[in-house]
Order: C-alpha cells, then structure tokens, then sequence
C-alpha cells in the first residue's frame, strides 16, 4: 500500500473571481516557515498573473488561529530566524516583498488569534475583517526578540506610540482594541464573518481592475514621496489612469446611465 500523500501546508483555491490562500496548518496554528512562506508567494504569484482573479484572499484553516507567527519548532534550516547562507534572503521578508509587488487587493479574513509574524502577515494585505474572539500582539521581546521584520508594515498600519507599546509589552491585544488602532478594518462575531468577507469582496470585484491596479501602485509610490512629489506623480498618474478602457468604459456607463461593465484594460 503507498504511503499516504502529505497534504500541503497552503492551498490556494479560486472561487468567483477570487483567489483564496489558506494557510493549513490548524495542527500548528497556522504558523509560518520557509515553505509556507513560499507557498504563499507563489499563491500570490499566480494570482497576479491570473486576468480572471480580482482580489485575493489570506486567511487560516480552522476557528482558533489565523497565524501564530513563527514556527518556533521548525529546523533543519526551514526556521525564519535561520539563515542560509547559499540563499540569504529571508523567505519571510521575500513574502512581503511579493505582496508590494501585487497590484490586486488583499484581505486577510482573520478568523482566529494573529500574533508576531501573523500580525505581518496581517498588515501586509490591504484591508483586513476579524472575528471579535481574535487576539492579536507581537510577543517576540518574551523570547529575545524583537518583532523587526513586521516593523515595516506595522509603521505603516498604525499609530507610532502604540505600536511601540505593543513591542515592548508584548501583551496581546483585542479585536476591539486592534480596530481601534487602525489595524482592521471590521470586526464581526465568527457567525458573520464569512458574509462580511463575501459582502466585501462583491463590492471590490465589481470595480475597476484597472483603476486599483494602477491606485494601488500610486497608494504605495506616494507613502515615500514628499508632499510635492506627490502632487507631481498624481497629476501624471489621472492623465494615464483617464486614457485606460476602463475609464472610457466608466465615463460611457455614466452618460448612458447603466453599470459599468470593466475588462482590466
């Protein structure tokens, strides 16, 4: 008799135009190492090449955890807090870097406790739905550590003086309390999680591809650019954005007073 198929950590699904990543390790809360991190990337990868995928979803398997963070058990070189010195990049850190480069909205549906790489996990994705059980935080200084490779996301998601708060304490922290941070962006009992996560999507898969796609990359241009620059990139950004298919598409369906009907060009 074969030897049974180990399953893969991460499926990747599409469903209505909608690219879902699950992170399947309900066993190990969903927890990251080197080959959950790449198979996400690749997810990601797909996605963003995918013409019919309009929005991607992350979430976890299971009601108890979206993503522990770390696996602190992993070894034998899968661990993110080994290196590898014929292959320096940080898998973790090359995760993040494929979400920047993905032009189609995220969602990361948080269906249980996000906590240290979780929570970048988390913020790298656009917006964000969690149930009221969830519990978030950045422990890593109660093992040594501080939470260095989300600290880009996190400075962007939220306010400096409470981030810094969470670092230091490492104490975890609630639904509420994450919303109240501008961590999330909903925050539903686990009974509607999933309709609050499909009422999103419909609205987004509904809108221009085209116009998110090049918004997306103006949003994440303009956070590094002085106040001039910015004025000076947006100004060329609508004149290219008004020349699109979709734009023409979008003035058309306003003047004959009919839903648009956008293609991603």
């Amino acid at each position: 008799m074969p030897p049974a198929t180990e399953k893969p950590p991460v499926r990747a699904e599409i469903r209505d135009r909608v690219q879902w990543i699950t992170l399947d390790r309900e066993e190990k809360r969903n927890a990251l190492n080197d080959e959950v991190a790449g198979q996400i990337a690749q997810a990601l990868i797909e996605a963003q090449a995918n013409d019919n995928v309009r929005a991607i979803v992350v979430t976890g398997a299971g009601s108890k955890a979206f993503c522990a963070g770390g696996d602190l058990k992993a070894s034998g070189g899968d661990s993110p807090f080994e290196a590898n010195p014929a292959h320096p990049a940080n898998p973790i850190i090359s995760l993040f870097k494929t979400f920047e480069q993905t032009t189609k909205p995220t969602i990361a549906r948080v269906n249980g406790h996000a906590l240290a790489g979780g929570m970048g996990l988390m913020c790298a994705c656009d917006l964000a739905v969690a149930t009221e059980e969830a519990t978030f935080g950045v422990p890593e200084s109660g093992i040594g550590l501080f939470p260095m490779m989300i600290l880009p996301y996190m400075l962007r998601a939220m306010p400096r003086r409470k981030l810094l708060e969470w670092c230091i304490t490492g104490e975890r922290w609630s639904a509420q309390q994450a919303l109240d941070a501008e961590l999330l962006n909903r925050v539903v009992p686990s009974a509607e999680l999933d309709a609050e996560t499909d009422r999103l999507l419909s609205v987004i898969v509904d809108r221009s591809p085209t116009a998110i796609r090049l918004g997306k990359t103006g949003f994440h241009a303009m956070e590094d650019m002085t106040l001039a620059q910015s004025f000076e990139y947006a100004q060329l950004a609508i004149l290219n954005m008004a020349r699109t298919e979709d734009a023409r598409e979008g003035f058309r369906s306003f003047r004959e007073k009919r839903t648009p009907r956008f293609e991603g060009n």
